[in-house]
């Protein structure tokens, strides 16, 4: 056997590091590569907003395939919430007969809690993809608000579907038209299963998105919004939990209170509520907002001075099309463009990304703590 001098030893020693020095650099730039592939393949990075309020199924439980809605979001929207409505319209056959009603607005039969929109809205999103699952933060709603049992329910969807939900919500304590039907006991800010709900949202790390409406509807002249005062002591007794005040508190017929946007000012500049956060989601709102000159200027003045606190959604229930998906966007455009750029990408786009990459992050590590599956 030929035996090596020390010579080609060397030779041999400083060809192999230079054939592993040659490999390494051709791995780095493939990775480099199809990191820049990967990246490009995702069209969403530069999309005009992220939705932080979409309903994926109506209130008889019905609505878009989950996939259906990743191809409508194209280009256009990032990433979204996904949620269903967690009230189901009974069909009531004294009342409308053989004609199923599929809206709350069409039927007096009343309303009641469906529990299994969050096992649909799971499985659902457990179908996609990952690369289709990073664009979604699904949320939890099938929960009674005036249960003391709420929490409970959630740390049990949390359980039984790790590594899915990001947050609760949108649901509901006061809603013109809608809290009157609830079978059962009426809503409240001050029921303390409320308060057992946020805590444990703040514990976990979820987002929560709550709907209540700023006052009652068609309220007489000079009367107190009483429920303004138990919106904020609410707020005020979860500083922990991160909290979205859905569509600011209006709705169909609540119209904007006179001094509603030095209102929403004072409670921005409040530290203690700094945890407090407002969507404009919804058709409705956009009418007040663009009403006029006037109004888009008030508006606008108040998310330029506190562009971290607000956030864009659409409060479309099962699209059927992209252009249903964009249609409350382009009604928002006189307002885009009386907003700072600064502003107008934290609203579209960047305040959405730092709450709910937050929550993502937390409650995955709670899930990990806490569930014994992790």
């Amino acid at each position: 056997m030929h035996k090596l001098s020390k010579q080609e030893y060397l030779t041999g020693r400083l060809m192999g590091q230079a054939f592993f020095m040659i490999c390494a650099v051709m791995f780095s730039s493939w990775s480099v590569a199809q990191t820049a592939s990967l990246a490009s393949s995702n069209t969403w990075v530069d999309a005009d907003f992220h939705d932080s309020h979409l309903h994926l199924t109506n209130y008889v439980q019905e609505g878009t395939d989950i996939k259906d809605l990743i191809s409508m979001m194209g280009s256009k929207v990032g990433h979204s919430t996904v949620f269903g409505i967690p009230l189901q319209q009974q069909w009531l056959y004294s009342t409308t007969g053989d004609w199923a009603p599929t809206y709350y607005l069409q039927s007096d039969a009343p309303l009641y809690y469906y529990s299994f929109t969050d096992a649909h809205i799971a499985m659902a999103y457990r179908s996609l993809t990952k690369q289709q699952q990073a664009r979604l933060d699904p949320m939890i709603t099938g929960f009674n608000p005036t249960d003391m049992y709420a929490a409970d329910h959630i740390r049990r969807v949390l359980e039984t579907f790790p590594g899915v939900f990001s947050g609760i919500g949108e649901f509901t304590i006061h809603k013109e038209f809608v809290s009157a039907k609830i079978s059962g006991e009426t809503a409240s800010l001050t029921n303390p299963a409320l308060d057992r709900i946020l805590d444990f949202a703040g514990e976990v790390g979820l987002v929560v998105i709550i709907h209540n409406d700023i006052d009652m509807p068609f309220p007489k002249p000079d009367q107190e919004p009483y429920m303004l005062q138990q919106m904020k002591a609410l707020f005020a007794r979860h500083p922990d939990t991160t909290i979205i005040w859905a569509h600011i508190g209006l709705g169909r017929v609540v119209r904007p209170l006179e001094e509603q946007a030095a209102l929403v000012e004072r409670a921005c500049a409040d530290p203690s509520l700094r945890h407090v956060h407002m969507d404009i989601s919804w058709d409705e709102v956009a009418k007040y907002i663009t009403a006029t000159p006037e109004t888009i200027k008030r508006v606008a003045d108040v998310i330029n001075r506190y562009p971290d606190r607000f956030l864009f959604g659409t409060d479309v229930v099962a699209p059927k099309s992209q252009d249903a998906m964009v249609a409350v966007y382009d009604a928002y455009a006189p307002l885009w463009d009386a907003l700072t750029p600064e502003a107008s990408i934290k609203v579209r786009k960047g305040n959405y990304e730092r709450l709910f990459d937050e929550a993502r992050r937390k409650v995955r590590a709670w899930e990990k703590a806490n569930i014994d599956n992790n």
